[in-house]
């Protein structure tokens, strides 16, 4: 079977979506990887609804996360994930504070359904399951300071992968729902007038397609993203604040990397890099990571007995 068991690709690159869960490969039964990995994204201008514009008020905008990550391997065919990250955000310009805390705990389950072999080459099939819950108690109505939207969502994924020899491509697409969330205010105005502290959160719906060199050693790889909210959100007003239900659409491309070190058995090494290039309601960032990860085996080893031993 196609398997790369001394992987472990990062999680979470934005408050979006991490890579982990979307790539086509497994952990293998009763290994663990577990490491961390910092990003570093800024922006200066954004798009208010459709229109780009810079805002001096708030200068460059800059969010930094260290986020912890494990994958363990249940079984061949089912991996479970999960990601939290510490987020810092912080603004150039303006007298808003930047804000800083643990964000989101998410959880996955990941499931190879399909594995097919075709002339030496893997086409392969796979669902995916998630969840994620708010882990402190930070404000969500503080845009584009705060430091996530303080919404639980449950995720439904499907991923196909083809690999043809070194070379490989895989596309997936997600639903995501999310549930309200509660505000530090009882009247706010979207279109309309709401008498609530309570927020009605648009879905969203996630794409993503990669292709690019894998072996047991290195991952190179190019990557698109797309994220579409979905019936319910609206657009910023002019020269107005972000609000945690507004449209929020960001398409960006990106380069990852993956290379497990020869000298260190089971230490890996990751890194890249992305680039918004088309927006609703969200800032044209720039971003790039690092991080290191180890895979620990904690398959019971068989003693073999010996002819002297009995």
């Amino acid at each position: 079977m196609k398997k790369i068991y001394i992987i472990c690709l990062l999680m979470a690159a934005q408050h979006f979506y991490a890579q982990t869960e979307i790539d086509g490969i497994m952990m293998a039964k009763n290994n663990f990887c577990a490491g961390a990995i910092y990003e570093y994204s800024s922006w200066n201008k954004y798009w208010e609804g459709t229109y780009k514009r810079e805002n001096l008020n708030f200068g460059t905008v800059s969010t930094q996360k260290i986020a912890f990550n494990g994958n363990y391997g249940i079984t061949d065919n089912l991996n479970v994930i999960f990601s939290i990250p510490y987020v810092t955000t912080n603004a150039t310009a303006g007298t808003m504070a930047g804000q800083k805390g643990f964000q989101d705990l998410s959880l996955t389950l990941k499931s190879l359904v399909y594995e097919k072999e075709i002339k030496g080459n893997w086409l392969s099939f796979y669902v995916l399951g998630g969840l994620s819950v708010p882990t402190s108690n930070y404000v969500a109505d503080y845009l584009p300071l705060s430091i996530g939207l303080h919404s639980k969502t449950a995720s439904v994924r499907l991923m196909s992968d083809y690999q043809y020899g070194n070379l490989f491509a895989t596309v997936s697409g997600a639903y995501v729902k999310r549930s309200n969330i509660k505000i530090d205010r009882n009247v706010y105005f979207t279109d309309v007038m709401h008498y609530t502290n309570e927020v009605d959160m648009p879905d969203g719906i996630s794409f993503n397609a990669r292709v690019g060199y894998r072996t047991s050693r290195l991952i190179a790889e190019a990557v698109f993203d797309n994220w579409t909210t979905q019936k319910g959100g609206f657009d910023i007003t002019t020269n107005n604040m972000p609000f945690p239900s507004n449209t929020m659409n960001m398409t960006k491309i990106g380069f990852n990397g993956k290379y497990n070190l020869k000298q260190i058995s089971g230490l890996a090494i990751i890194g890249g890099l992305n680039h918004v290039i088309t927006g609703r309601n969200v800032g044209q960032s720039d971003s790039f990571y690092g991080g290191l990860f180890y895979v620990l085996d904690f398959t019971k080893k068989t003693k073999t007995t010996t002819t002297d031993e009995k």
